[in-house]
């Protein structure tokens, strides 16, 4: 029998392990995105973000040509990396683009979380690149989105079968914290989740308002 040890698994993300890419978080490819409302998708797409820039996760925005066709990127994501580069593309696979992978290089992190438009070329082109030149790979399913359901879920199950893990936005947020005694990030952790955690933030609001609970304690 294993012996256990209070100590988290290493498959676990923290903040300075991974790279996270943010792709094509577009108005033009979030148009015919159906897998997902346009309410929700931004949603979780700024609780990607937020949780990223508050942790200081090594963050690179890419678009797809930007200003011939597919717009500027969610202002929900560019508002949480002031001042941070978009690295537009031609290449709808992200892992063949040569700003990107210097960038990646230049960064240097073996594990690599995806999110973005559309899952099923988008996401799963850098998702099977990466994989193959043996990066670990992670996809925040929900901060994902495709042209139809069907598109979604099977582009999902083609990145898992290659051995990409998937998660939702939340669960990158909470994973990136992990503990509530950890006071240094509690409050922005909290705050993140009041803000965009959906049915959970509401209930921080109340625990807090109503008898100042806390999670810590």
């Amino acid at each position: 029998m294993p012996n256990a040890v209070a100590a988290p698994g290493g498959m676990l993300l923290s903040p300075k392990d991974h790279t996270l890419i943010m792709i094509d978080f577009q108005s033009q490819m979030s148009f015919a995105t159906k897998s997902i409302d346009a309410v929700n998708l931004r949603n979780n797409a700024a609780l990607v973000a937020r949780a990223a820039a508050g942790f200081g996760v090594s963050t690179i925005l890419t678009t797809v040509a930007e200003k011939s066709f597919s717009g500027p990127m969610f202002s929900e994501i560019t508002d949480a990396f002031p001042g941070e580069k978009l690295l537009d593309r031609t290449s709808m696979n992200t892992w063949e683009d040569e700003a990107v992978i210097a960038r990646v290089n230049e960064i240097g992190k073996g594990r690599i979380v995806l999110s973005g438009l559309w899952t099923g070329v988008c996401i799963v082109g850098p998702a099977l690149s990466a994989i193959e030149q043996g990066f670990e790979v992670y996809v925040i399913a929900d901060a994902c989105g495709d042209v139809s359901d069907e598109a979604h879920e099977r582009a999902m199950q083609r990145m898992i079968q290659a051995g990409a893990r998937p998660m939702t936005s939340l669960q990158y947020l909470l994973e990136l914290q992990r503990d509530w005694a950890r006071t240094a990030t509690y409050d922005m952790t909290t705050g993140i989740a009041k803000t965009y955690g959906g049915a959970y933030g509401l209930g921080i609001i109340y625990a807090k308002t109503m008898f100042g609970a806390s999670e810590g304690h």
